[in-house]
């Protein structure tokens, strides 16, 4: 079965949109509003400073890798002091060529290849509020080999283009959040597969949704008491382990409405529910419409 992470990246349905060479040298800042959409960074050459809203400013090098699963505002810049100028990405058109920032001539400081994408899925808030707000990765020379490559297709117009962008954006998400994982990061999804306790009972949860888990069950999984269990699975992952139960169930219930044609008593045995009217009230209760209706808006 595939693990916790790559089902809730393959939820995610990333597609590729947009990539774009950006160099600086000398003076230069530039202050990005909010986005939302998923965007990424590489750097090719040299350094430069990054502040992410909320986040501790941090410095990146050659090789570094960034990964913001919502792009929220944040400000970029050389390391003398500068006014910045400022962009908002969703009015502003895509460049065409490189953007140049600071000095327009000669060698620059920093080059780097960034990017954005979009989540198809409808589920994408709720998919990304358990993921990291930065991931900021070093050292990791795949990570690397893979932007170079999204570039280069999202530049070409080769046939199968858009499948192969959708592939290589999935297998960069997975590098780059599974190079992410540890103790030190925020609650969410990446610390809870990184404690080995919490990331059995997720795997439980997602190789088998439809099995009527309880909370003792799942501490009994993960070798712990029920209160432990709780206590520590509610403060790695954000979510009581009911919750995040229900949002995977549901999650699952959403792909499998918008992309099969099953029956709603099939689709209530899939994510663990005893009858269609039972899933549908807590269907009903959780997305705000009853699972027909919701199918219909879906395959229209």
């Amino acid at each position: 079965m595939p693990d916790p992470l790559t089902q809730f990246i393959e939820l995610l349905r990333p597609r590729a949109v947009f990539s774009k060479s950006i160099s600086g040298a000398g003076c230069w800042a530039v202050r990005y509003s909010a986005f939302g959409q998923p965007g990424f960074c590489a750097v090719l050459e040299g350094r430069c400073r990054l502040a992410v809203d909320g986040e501790q400013p941090v410095t990146l090098e050659n090789g570094d890798f960034v990964l913001l699963p919502a792009t929220p505002a944040f400000t970029m810049s050389g390391f003398e002091r500068a006014p910045p100028k400022r962009i908002d990405p969703k009015a502003t058109p895509a460049p065409t060529e490189e953007v140049r920032h600071g000095r327009p001539d000669g060698p620059p400081d920093v080059r780097l290849l960034g990017g954005y994408f979009e989540f198809a899925s409808p589920d994408s808030a709720l998919l990304v509020s358990l993921l990291p707000t930065i991931a900021h990765i070093r050292g990791v020379e795949r990570l690397s080999t893979l932007v170079r490559l999204v570039g280069e297709e999202a530049n070409a117009e080769n046939v199968g283009r858009d499948l192969v962008l959708a592939r290589l954006v999935e297998v960069l998400l997975i590098e780059a959040l599974r190079s992410s994982q540890g103790k030190d990061t925020p609650p969410g999804l990446l610390r809870g597969l990184s404690d080995a306790r919490v990331a059995k009972a997720l795997r439980d949860m997602h190789d088998d949704p439809q099995r009527a888990w309880t909370v003792v069950e799942l501490a009994n999984a993960a070798g712990m008491s029920r209160s432990a269990f709780f206590d520590r699975f509610a403060r790695t992952i954000g979510l009581r382990p009911m919750e995040y139960l229900l949002a995977w169930r549901m999650a699952v219930a959403k792909d499998i409405l918008r992309s099969q044609d099953v029956a709603l008593d099939e689709v209530a045995k899939r994510v663990g529910y005893g009858s269609a009217s039972t899933f549908s009230t807590a269907f009903s209760r959780h997305v705000g419409q009853p699972p027909g209706r919701y199918a219909r808006m879906e395959l229209r």
